[in-house]
């Protein structure tokens, strides 16, 4: 890498570059907790900021004099950019003297926004110092105190701010040489001054590895602090905590559908679980629908076990009907993947597959077909005028589902909500009323293949589900599939023609919102997308291309399991989510009121 002050680097220069990605690297390695959209970090001298006898060059982090050096009336000092972020924790930079010039009058130090600038660091309040002409630092007065050696060209002087106890050091040559200032107060600025012709200095604000190893003075601070908090005293509430914890544990392992796992944890803890195995597996089955990309299916599903849920979410419908779209483009919906999969035994493998464009009134509460031609989408909900809501507003998937007192068939029992986590399932016994075997395998992670999931297909029979049948076509299917390649709708004609069909029947299933609810911005731009889609011949490989990719569908699956939660009453998210949520927003609060210490008591530092 080039040393600093080589030369100025234009912006898109490659070498600008790279240095330019080695920095943004080494600051978020020093100081992740910091949120630079917020709170920026220093990265260079403020050509705003600055005496008129300072000049700045290389990129604004070389400072030379020139003045006229007479007397400590032509001192001149400049400050960063930006002042050090609380949430840094501890902050460090580095000066290197490329020269001394005449005196070597030179302060590095530290100052508050304000503090006059034709003063050495050091000598007026909220202003602190260390001088190379005598050694000695300054805090705020005139005077100075005896602190270290005296430093000439060549030497690098680092100076380093503990946010925790607001305390500072000074280094030379990466050598400590002790606390020097104690009980700094809040928003200082990176500050250095000069005061004789010839005197040069280059900043050091993360461009470069550091010549003091700041990373293992973070690290000690960094395990003091986590051992503050694992002394904290518990006491006597300790197996009140210990209950809440495995509580928590517990509920998030069953909304994400671990049976094994949390039948297992319940034994050793002696927990109960509150939804029966059943009840979690006929929401788990939603969820692999959908991750698998067969939105169809999973409509389907959710009508027959939930039969007003979709009518009285209108916004969560068109999401799953535009995911259906780009799914139909994906070849992985249903309704072209049984016109694209034609083998004897892959047809087996669906039995009571759906028609290719089931229709399903408001209440309907079993699964039957209709011709393609119908005016709303295939296996989807008419909105009734029963479920317009009068205000003119779209109602919230999450609002209207809550509202609902209406509740699913008797022996299907709901608790938990979905998140991102759910890309993992888990395998199902043959029996939706069997007991959970101990030794079934618990997570199965899924491949995908032109959008596909390998091992994956499945059935409603008469509001059951076949297990056997649940995400595991047979080989061949899975062999035609992928044989297909990257072709729109796996590359079957009359797949292309059915999406096509599908895609008015969703336009007009938008017309139809927009005349109940009135327009929305958000349908808009989501069919806008899916349709556009068909302007490339690789949808895989454009600009909206971003669509196919199969974790797109993880925010979608999060929604409808969350609306149908809330319809039976029942938390969006596991307690252990909002826990965890509860805590990172805490941290980050502590940050921006000046908690140093927040930066090394990060969430993610105790999950691990």
């Amino acid at each position: 890498m080039a040393e600093l002050g080589a030369g100025n680097l234009p912006l898109g220069d490659p070498v600008f570059n790279y240095q330019e990605h080695e920095l943004n690297e080494r600051l978020k390695r020093l100081y992740p907790a910091v949120n630079e959209e917020e709170t920026p970090l220093p990265r260079s001298w403020s050509p705003k900021d600055k005496y008129s006898y300072i000049g700045l060059s290389q990129n604004n982090l070389r400072v030379h004099y020139k003045g006229h050096g007479k007397n400590h009336k032509d001192a001149a000092s400049v400050r960063a950019t930006h002042p050090i972020p609380a949430a840094c924790g501890i902050y460090y930079f580095e000066v290197k003297i490329v020269s001394k010039g005449r005196d070597g009058y030179m302060g590095i130090g530290l100052s508050a926004q304000g503090v006059n600038m034709n003063r050495l660091p050091g000598w007026d309040k909220h202003s602190y110092g260390y001088h190379g002409d005598d050694g000695h630092s300054f805090c705020s007065s005139g005077t100075g105190q005896p602190y270290g050696p005296t430093f000439t060209t060549g030497d690098v002087i680092g100076c380093c701010v503990n946010l925790i106890n607001n305390t500072c050091f000074y280094t030379k040559n990466g050598i400590s040489l002790g606390v020097a200032f104690t009980d700094l107060p809040p928003n200082l600025y990176p500050t250095v001054g000069l005061q004789t012709p010839g005197e040069i200095v280059d900043a050091n604000f993360g461009q470069q590895p550091f010549v003091f190893d700041i990373e293992d003075y973070m690290s000690e601070w960094r395990a003091k602090i986590h051992g503050m908090i694992a002394r904290f005293p518990i006491g006597e509430r300790l197996g009140e905590w210990q209950t809440v914890l495995q509580n928590m544990v517990s509920s998030y392992l069953v909304h994400h559908g671990y049976c094994a796992t949390a039948t297992a944890f319940a034994r050793a803890t002696e927990t109960m679980i509150q939804e029966d195995q059943t009840s979690i597996k006929n929401r788990q089955r939603i969820q692999k629908l959908v991750l698998a990309g067969r939105v169809g299916e999973a409509i389907e599903a959710t009508q027959q076990l939930y039969p007003s849920l979709l009518e009285r979410n209108p916004n969560l419908l068109f999401m799953l009907k535009c995911r259906q779209f780009v799914e139909m483009v994906n070849g992985t919906d249903s309704e072209v993947r049984c016109l694209t999969i034609r083998s004897p035994k892959s047809q087996d493998s669906y039995p009571g597959s759906p028609s290719l464009s089931p229709h399903h009134g408001a209440a309907t509460t079993h699964l039957h077909t209709g011709g393609s031609n119908s005016p709303t989408c295939s296996n989807g909900v008419t909105l009734t005028n029963k479920s317009k809501n009068h205000s003119g507003k779209y109602p919230s998937a999450s609002s209207s589902a809550s509202s609902s007192t209406s509740s699913s068939p008797s022996s299907i029992n709901y608790s938990e909500s979905n998140s991102s986590d759910s890309t993992k399932s888990q395998p199902h016994s043959t029996n939706s009323t069997q007991e959970t075997s101990d030794s079934e395998m618990e997570i199965e992670t899924e491949h995908y293949t032109n959008g596909v999931v390998e091992g994956s297909s499945a059935r409603i029979m008469n509001g059951t589900y076949k297990h056997e049948e649940i995400l595991q076509p047979d080989d061949n299917s899975i062999d035609e599939v992928c044989s297909n390649g990257r072709q729109l709708c796996g590359g079957n004609q009359a797949a292309i023609e059915r999406m096509i069909q599908f895609g008015r029947e969703l336009q007009a299933l938008n017309e139809q919102l927009c005349r109940e609810y009135g327009k929305n911005a958000t349908h808009k731009k989501m069919l806008q997308d899916a349709f556009s889609l068909l302007a490339y011949s690789d949808p895989w490989n454009c600009p909206v291309g971003q669509q196919l990719d199969p974790t797109q569908r993880e925010s979608l699956c999060s929604a409808l399991n969350s609306a149908i939660l809330e319809s039976q009453n029942l938390p969006k998210q596991p307690p252990l989510m909002l826990a965890l949520g509860q805590a990172t927003e805490c941290v980050q609060l502590m940050a921006r009121v000046r908690s140093g210490s927040c930066s090394f008591a990060r969430v993610d530092n105790f999950l691990h």
